[in-house]
C-alpha cells in the first residue's frame, strides 16, 4: 500500500481518504480485479466509497502511470500495478481465471524475432487463451 501511495505522491496526486482506501485494495490484490471488483472491496473496508470514486481513482491512477489496464476479451476492463515484476497472462475462456506466468523461452524467442527484424525489445504483452484440458 506504501508503495503504490508514495509513487502517487512522488507524481502530485493528492490522496484522500478514499484514494488510500483504493490504494490498499489494489496493493492487497492478488488477481486482476475489475472497477466493480474494487468498489467491492473497497466498500468493505469504507461504505461511504461510491463507484464513480473507483471509476475516477482508477482512471487518474492509470493516467498517472500507477496501474496498467488489461483487456482480456470479457469485456471488462481489469487493473493491476504497473510497477509490478514482468509478467504473461494465460486467461482460461471457460473460467476467466487468469494466470501469471514468466517463461524465459518465450522471452528469448520475443527477443530474437525483433532482432531479425532489425529491433531491439523495448517491451511487451503477451496473453494466452485458452480452455483447460480435462485428463
Amino acid at each position: 500500500m506504501a508503495d503504490i501511495i508514495a509513487r502517487c505522491e512522488a507524481r502530485g496526486l493528492r490522496m484522500t481518504g478514499p484514494r488510500r482506501v483504493i490504494a490498499k485494495v489494489l496493493s492487497e490484490s492478488d488477481d486482476h480485479p475489475d472497477v466493480e471488483e474494487l468498489h467491492t472491496r473497497a466498500a468493505r473496508i469504507d461504505p461511504g466509497i461510491a463507484l464513480a470514486t473507483v471509476y475516477r481513482t482508477v482512471k487518474l491512477f492509470e493516467e498517472s502511470g500507477i496501474l496498467d489496464r488489461l483487456e482480456f476479451g470479457d469485456g471488462r476492463a481489469r487493473y493491476e500495478d504497473a510497477d509490478r515484476d514482468h509478467h504473461d497472462h494465460l486467461i482460461d475462456m471457460g473460467t476467466g481465471e487468469v494466470i501469471e506466468f514468466v517463461d524465459p523461452e518465450i522471452e528469448a524467442l520475443q527477443e530474437r524475432i525483433a532482432a531479425r527484424l532489425g529491433y531491439r525489445l523495448i517491451g511487451h504483452k503477451l496473453e494466452l487463451y485458452g480452455k483447460r484440458v480435462k485428463d
